[in-house]
């Protein structure tokens, strides 16, 4: 388990869950969570991942026209930043209480072609492909059948996007593996190992060691927690040898009842792999080291 010394940090700046509701200055227009992302990366993050939601209410969005107005804000800045585009969204199944064979409200279910429709137009460096179907919470299932993921990465070929694998548990690592021995995965794939996502893998050492132990050999991995397992994981991310994430999408809390900031967060995270005797990458850097495409 021996660490890198030098490894990329991505700030999840506004996310698609209820945080919105927590936490009073979360990003929610396009202007602020630009604003976010720039303040993440002079902070020194070296990647940004990015949902949109509705400027006014705040409400969790996947409008065309939200991602391309905060993209051009982020690529317009002052600052170099490698962009990581969600495409998770389109994938949420809420049973009706009345008939739950039906789906509910919260409902939001997409094709593939609509939930790769804005990363095929905008070309990040990176975006997200979240593998399995499983129970996220209380009452909602995130689906991604087999197919489905065939379907999305076969669209993602050819236009230059580096996809990100989001596992929350042993099981999306296996379909990842499918969809490698199928040709559907470049070599430089990335994999980010989500923790304590209710009702995935939990954040304890035994789990993220499983995951790290099934991640395709010569393939880069990352790792985050949630709440207040944020930089426990991320501290067992760096010593495993991976690289480590932060920000408002999986963590709100700098401290106990001190609401966040992304900068901040991003500054306690590069401390902490400091204070193990390692160094985050710049942009610059961590478009090298993954052999990403600025477009």
């Amino acid at each position: 388990m021996e660490n890198k010394k030098k490894v990329f940090l991505t700030c999840a700046v506004t996310g698609s869950g209820d945080s919105h509701l927590k936490h009073p200055d979360l990003p929610k227009s396009p202007e602020e969570i630009a604003r976010a992302a720039v303040e993440a990366t002079k902070a020194g993050a070296s990647i940004i991942h990015m949902h949109v939601r509705e400027p006014v209410t705040g409400v969790p969005s996947r409008r065309l026209e939200l991602y391309e107005e905060t993209v051009k804000l982020i690529r317009s800045s002052d600052v170099d930043v490698v962009i990581n585009i969600t495409t998770g969204m389109g994938g949420d199944w809420v049973p009706d209480a009345k008939n739950p064979e039906m789906p509910g409200p919260g409902t939001d279910v997409g094709t593939p072609e609509e939930r790769m429709e804005h990363i095929i137009k905008l070309k990040p460096e990176l975006c997200t492909i979240d593998c399995g179907t499983f129970n996220d919470g209380q009452n909602m299932i995130y689906l991604a059948t087999l197919d489905q993921l065939r379907a999305c990465t076969k669209l993602l070929m050819g236009t230059g996007v580096t996809p990100e694998i989001e596992a929350f548990d042993l099981g999306f690592l296996w379909q990842a593996k499918i969809l490698i021995k199928e040709g559907l995965l470049p070599d430089n794939t990335i994999f980010q190992l989500c923790m304590g996502v209710p009702f995935g893998a939990e954040a304890t050492t035994s789990a993220i060691l499983a995951m790290r132990d099934h991640v395709p050999a010569g393939y880069n991995w990352c790792a985050f927690g949630v709440g207040r397992d944020e930089f426990p994981m991320l501290a067992q991310a760096y010593v495993m040898g991976g690289n480590v994430r932060v920000g408002l999408e999986d963590n709100i809390y700098i401290g106990k009842g001190q609401l966040a900031t992304n900068a901040q967060l991003v500054e306690k995270g590069v401390s902490l792999v400091e204070n193990l005797g390692g160094s985050i990458m710049s942009p610059a850097e961590a478009r090298e080291a993954l052999r990403l495409v600025k477009q």
